[in-house]
């Protein structure tokens, strides 16, 4: 029986909702005119006010949507506003962002009015005002995406043909030949190009209020060629006043404009190792060249600060990484979903990187694992992972180092990788102070879930069932004085017969945390899909699938698929289930204590589970009846609402209505009735999950009834990935010897052996103990051969064996007596 939603617009309301009237002067209260966002006033100014059709009449005018409506922080690349034509006299018009930086824009032949995003040392959403009279008054806004670097779309940039070759270029095997660069020509509506090489600097005592973050023009490559989308040449060494350069990227621009000029149209390459363009003495021995680089590196490193204690742990288990992605998110260079090309890290399978850089020192945490699922350590292999004294992707307020996003990274993190283990080989001193970290400290996150009719499953492992109808708190919490608030909104469905199911789903889920922006993901009517909004305004995903926002990330992998991790470590993922909703929700160990809601407190008690917001509590064993009335207690209240009301439905069934509906009767358990057939059904595909059985019987669909299960499976499946881990930590091998096995988690039992010439003094094995503590301290491997080698060599194998046996048993009686 297919379901659908009911309707979420009234039409009889929307078609007497009075249409524009006459256009506004500017700056009058019924214009838009410097009141975007604003909904008081005899017309609104607000996002909603397109649902709700009670706009201004100009208010595409003020509160501009434009398009494209993201690029690369990089900047150059042309945006229209849309909604908006200037057909008055030729004007001069300024685009303002962030209210300091000024970049020239235009209207072309249609009267649409152009801007350039400039360059910037910052992601995220970047507010901008638009003059159209000389710079006089800057009365139109808008925001413009800036994306990190390698999370736009490829076609956007500049590509470096074989780039590993671009990086080596100078080395041995690297010394002649060309380079090539190829680029989307259409994207410059020019005949000609200049290419240029900007480099990377960041200046001044580091951690100092004089340590400044510098994009500088350098050279060109070529200063008329054709705009072809190719272009090759012979890397020749750079002037020596450029060398000091080490980080940078190529800009494709129009050949009309003058060299190194600001903030106009153009392609960038990925930033990258400038080996290319070093001296001659780079290119006669760059080992020797290389070597010298990192040891200043290494002198200057130990002056600076330790970032290391202040990184979170990592997950012991590719499992956990994976499965706790409220702190931990998926390093584009070493990913399994994307075959595992490991290129800085051999051996490895996947990485994950922290989400939130470390408080003080903005650093950042990197956990890579084996094809077993354990943890490749640094200790152990070349390929271990790598803390960073740079976030990858910077941190706010990001404009100053070591925040700026991926190019504070190169500087501290990836080009000493270069000097040291690339070009040079004296990696043990960079991995000496980029060790990995291990994961005996770590504690995973703590998990619940909402999905189906709708089904919770609290923290601390307790399940119910609590089908009302209306906007409930899901969770509050706090950690570090930042409140946590998670609400969802539940409707019913009905049949395509007409008929009103009297069960509810999941449609909306609402999150802020702080003073974060606010995030609502929530199903469209009628298509099923998912839609995302950003403080009240309905986001499009069409350009990029990843957002740096106000105290939280935004990541739309999926269609039906949204994640949102938040500055505290917790994390949410909120998936299209069938025809609801289901929502996973992840929280550190620092919430512990601090939660309350329909998602309980979370002490590892579930006896406290039901409480309600008078602090009573409810017994475990309570009635379906009561534990109905438990989940009314937590409506949400009018003023602290979060969800967005943009349509005449919303406003009339949740904003001017109770948030708890209390004309919806909802089926309880115990009245559940199915026909022979119907529970024939139930038994083969739900088993012995009730909550498959009861979406049965309320929706009276099998296909809602499996998407159920397979929803509660996955809960289960990934509360056991996060099941804590007894870590003994990295166990040396011996000096002058080898050991077998690189698990260090409980059970796991290393093997040693010495060298030939050498023989071992202590246990040959030790294991990892339920305490974390190994059975056995590394061994030593002594110089000189030991008995058994020599007796193998007399009497044979076997023999030596007994031979040792009987001696040491008449050693130990010996000492005895």
């Amino acid at each position: 029986m297919k379901l659908v939603f009911l309707p979420w617009v009234l039409l009889l309301l929307l078609a007497t909702a009075p249409g524009p009237g006459p256009g506004p002067t500017a700056g009058a209260q019924e214009s838009c005119s410097l009141r975007c966002g604003d909904w008081n006033g005899t017309c609104s100014c607000h996002p909603t006010c397109l649902g709700l059709h009670s706009c201004c009449p100009d208010f595409h005018e003020f509160c501009l949507e434009i398009s494209p409506s993201s690029g690369s922080m990089m900047g150059g690349k042309d945006f229209v506003v849309q909604h908006f034509q200037w057909l008055g006299p030729k004007v001069d018009v300024i685009c303002r962002f962030k209210d300091s930086i000024e970049v020239l824009g235009h209207v072309d032949s249609q009267g649409r009015v152009h801007c350039v995003s400039p360059l910037l040392y910052e992601t995220g959403r970047i507010p901008f005002t638009i003059s159209m009279d000389s710079g006089r008054s800057f009365v139109r806004a808008g925001t413009w995406l800036a994306a990190h670097p390698y999370k736009v779309s490829q076609s956007e940039k500049g590509q470096l043909v074989n780039e590993t070759r671009w990086q080596y270029y100078g080395t041995p095997g690297t010394t002649t030949g060309n380079l090539s660069l190829t680029w989307n020509s259409s994207v410059l509506p020019t005949q000609s190009v200049a290419i240029e090489l900007w480099g990377y600097q960041e200046t001044g005592k580091p951690y100092s209020g004089n340590w400044t973050a510098q994009w500088s023009y350098l050279y060109p490559l070529v200063t008329d060629a054709p705009n072809s989308g190719f272009f090759s040449f012979t890397p020749k060494p750079a002037l020596a006043v450029h060398q000091r350069w080490r980080v940078g990227a190529l800009r494709i621009i129009s050949s009309k404009h003058y060299r190194g000029e600001k903030d106009v149209l153009a392609i960038w390459t990925s930033d990258h190792a400038l080996a290319w363009h070093l001296g001659d003495d780079f290119r006669n021995n760059s080992v020797s060249w290389a070597r010298a680089q990192c040891l200043a590196w290494e002198e200057l490193e130990d002056g600076l600060p330790d970032f290391l204690n202040e990184l979170p742990d990592c997950p012991c288990t590719l499992a956990q990484a994976q499965a706790d992605s409220g702190r931990f998110f998926t390093d584009y260079g070493c990913d399994i979903e994307q075959g595992s090309s490991c290129t800085y890290h051999p051996g490895a399978v996947h990485c994950v990187r922290s989400v939130q850089a470390s408080p003080n020192y903005a650093s950042g945490q990197q956990c890579c694992y084996r094809k077993d699922g354990t943890q490749l350590l640094t200790a152990d292999s070349f390929g271990g992972s790598t803390p960073d004294r740079g976030h990858d992707w910077g941190a706010p307020p990001y404009r100053t180092p070591p925040r700026v996003p991926t190019l504070s990274h190169w500087l501290y993190d990836v080009m000493s990788f270069y000097y040291c283990c690339l070009w040079a080989p004296e990696c043990s001193r960079y991995l000496r102070r980029r060790p990995s970290s291990d994961c005996r400290t770590y504690q995973p996150s703590r998990l619940a879930s909402v999905f189906g009719d709708p089904h919770f499953l609290t923290f601390d492992g307790t399940n119910f069932t609590f089908s009302g109808r209306g906007e409930y708190v899901l969770l509050e919490g706090e950690a570090y004085r930042k409140d946590l608030r998670i609400q969802g909104r539940t409707e019913p469905v009905t049949t395509t017969g007409g008929t009103q199911a009297r069960g509810t789903g999941l449609t909306a889920v609402a999150v802020q945390e702080g003073n974060s922006d606010v995030v609502e993901v929530r199903l469209t009517a009628g298509s099923g899909g998912l839609e995302v909004l950003l403080n009240s305004e309905v986001l499009s995903f069409a350009e990029v699938d990843w957002m740096d926002l106000k105290g939280l990330f935004l990541s739309v992998a999926a269609k039906d698929k949204v994640s949102v991790m938040l500055s505290s470590g917790a994390g949410l993922e909120v998936s299209v289930q069938g025809p609801f909703l289901s929502v996973a929700i992840l929280l550190p160990e620092k919430f512990q204590n601090h939660t309350r809601g329909l998602l309980g407190t979370l002490n590892d008690n579930p006896a406290d589970d039901f409480t309600l917001r008078s602090g009573k509590v409810l017994p475990l064993n309570s009635s379906a009846q009561k534990l109905y009335q438990f989940g009314t207690e937590w409506a949400v209240h009018n003023t602290s609402s979060l969800f967005t009301y943009d349509s005449w439905f919303l406003v009339s069934n949740f904003l001017n209505q109770s948030k708890h509906n209390l004309t919806f009767q909802p089926l309880f358990p115990d009245e559940i009735v199915l026909s022979p057939g119907q529970a024939e059904e139930a038994a083969r595909l739900c088993g012995d999950d009730h909550f498959c059985r009861f979406d049965m019987a309320a929706t009276g669909s099998l296909t809602v009834a499996n998407v159920t299960r397979r929803a509660h499976q996955m809960h289960r499946d990934r509360v056991q990935s996060l099941q804590p881990e007894v870590s003994c930590g990295w166990l040396a091998a011996p000096s002058n010897g080898h050991k077998e096995g690189f698990k260090y988690l409980m059970g796991s039992t290393i093997r040693f052996h010495c060298e030939s010439g050498y023989s071992l003094a202590g246990a040959d094995t030790s294991t990892c103990q339920a305490d974390g503590t190994w059975s056995a301290p590394t061994p030593q491997c002594q110089l000189g051969r030991s008995y058994t080698v020599l007796l193998s060599i007399i009497f044979g194998g076997l023999a030596a064996v007994v031979l040792v046996t009987v001696l040491c048993v008449l050693l130990r009686r010996r000492k005895g007596m």
